[in-house]
């Protein structure tokens, strides 16, 4: 027998948050790449296996944010004729995202965070994300919108770091 799926929806509001920069795009992508790391691959192993030692050495002395996967965006526009200065980054810690699917699962849908960093028409570099608490609100759970308050303080310095 087959089952029928249900289907809901919600309408929640989200804060898009843009932060310019008057350096240019190869500064600001440098300055942010190099303030946080990639994503390492032998923690991502370690809490995979459930290694709660190695857990607990990545709360304690881990980056707080790291760059999960970097995806060129204006390479994409060679197909319209052009090329862009484009980049979207997923950004994250995977602990702090797990602080927050314990509790609900769906919240996996938001991390990692996902910035978008481009060069305007003025030439200005732009970075573009929806507000982390913003995003994670909608669960209707203080403890995961909590961490999404941590994540919107943590993000934006990163990136205000970087556009200075």
């Amino acid at each position: 027998m087959m089952t029928k799926a249900e289907v809901t929806a919600k309408t929640v509001a989200i804060k898009h948050i843009k932060i310019r920069s008057a350096n240019t795009f190869g500064q600001v992508r440098e300055k942010l790449e190099a303030a946080l790391p990639e994503l390492d691959a032998q923690i991502v192993e370690q809490l995979n296996q459930g290694d709660e030692q190695a857990a607990k050495v990545y709360g304690d002395a881990g980056p707080e944010l790291s760059i999960f996967l970097v995806r060129d965006h204006g390479a994409l526009l060679q197909i319209a004729g052009g090329r862009s200065n484009a980049i979207q980054y997923e950004i994250g810690n995977p602990l702090t995202a797990s602080k927050m699917t314990r509790h609900r699962l769906a919240a996996a849908l938001y991390a990692p965070l996902r910035v978008v960093l481009f060069e305007d028409e003025d030439g200005r570099s732009v970075f573009e994300y929806d507000q982390p608490s913003s995003l994670f609100g909608q669960f209707d759970d203080e403890r995961v919108t909590e961490v999404g308050r941590y994540l919107d303080a943590a993000l934006e310095a990163a990136l205000l770091q970087a556009a200075d």
